[in-house]
């Protein structure tokens, strides 16, 4: 570890739980005692797991409980391409599909458009936005989609979905709200990410600019739009309102239609509009690995209540 490293774990000890699952260090332990220790060092707080109550103790309560062999396809960014069509949601779009590969060296960049973007599917975060090919760093892309494909989410913080998941890369095609040339074009997107509790929508948040944690912007919103009166203590939120897209009465009915029919205890449906129409981007059981910091806390567990757990 470089010098670098050191200082920062030092300065974090928090993170070194983390430090050792993703180099496999953890793998031995169970899901209920590696998730029981994860949420000691990320909250401070001892984690129930006989009677959770908040938010974020019921979807460790997941993790380890509920293991429904469907959610395998659903975080699986190339297989649930399959299940949404199969969904026949009026009004829902998927990204166009430009190609899929298992390795880095198979894609044939010739064939790409000038705009794209590579995501691993078997994870959170091996993406890769080319906005201009002729300046795509290739090296530094195979480098951080390699380092994605030869590890196990699954293991970094025991999400059981992602245990099963044939690691692969998929390109889609790049979107944008703006055209080239135009104010805004190249911010990236609006995610809108609705929030559904066994099967039914009460909440949303909307981001921007989540490529830099350092400017993104979160806030969360009842169905009406309006702010609702907490947030996450590790981002901005939004100072003022933003718009709301004229769609959104109909993303809250796409969002219960899913998870209606996914049926799970939570789910949250990630959607986008673009030039007006509204896109299907994946789907979420574990925001934050379920350790989401709500303030104030008094609201994880009003959320968590809005969870109801099989016996």
């Amino acid at each position: 570890m470089s010098k670098e490293g050191l200082k920062f774990y030092l300065k974090n000890p928090k993170r070194i739980y983390g430090f050792f699952a993703s180099r496999g260090l953890l793998n031995w332990m169970s899901d209920k005692a590696f998730v029981k220790m994860a949420y000691k060092n990320n909250t401070g707080k001892k984690l129930n797991l006989k009677n959770p109550q908040t938010f974020n103790e019921k979807l460790q309560w997941m993790k380890v409980y509920d293991h429904n062999p469907l959610y395998t396809q659903l975080v699986d960014k190339y297989e649930v391409r399959e299940f949404v069509e199969n969904l026949n949601v009026k009004d829902l779009h998927l990204i166009p599909l430009l190609g899929v590969w298992e390795k880095f060296d198979d894609i044939d960049f010739d064939k790409l458009p000038e705009r794209f973007v590579l995501k691993c599917t078997h994870d959170s975060g091996g993406l890769c936005i080319c906005r201009d090919k002729s300046a795509f760093d290739k090296e530094k892309a195979k480098k951080k989609i390699n380092k994605s494909l030869s590890r196990n989410f699954y293991y970094q913080g025991r999400e059981w979905p992602y245990k099963n998941v044939k690691p692969r890369i998929i390109a889609e095609a790049y979107m944008d709200d703006f055209e080239e040339g135009e104010e805004g074009y190249g911010q990236g997107l609006t995610d809108y990410k609705f929030f559904t509790f066994n099967g039914e929508p009460k909440m949303l948040y909307i981001s921007r600019g989540l490529e830099n944690h350092a400017t993104a912007k979160i806030s969360f919103f009842d169905l009406n739009g309006e702010f609702m009166p907490f947030k996450r203590s590790d981002y901005e939120g939004f100072s003022e309102k933003p718009d709301m897209p004229k769609e959104l009465s109909r993303m809250t009915e796409i969002a219960r239609e899913c998870s209606k029919k996914i049926e799970a205890p939570f789910l949250r449906v990630d959607l986008y509009v673009i030039k007006g129409r509204i896109y299907f981007s994946e789907f979420t059981f574990f925001p934050c690995g379920g350790m989401m910091p709500i303030d104030p806390p008094e609201w994880d567990n009003k959320i968590g209540s809005w969870i109801k757990l099989e016996d």
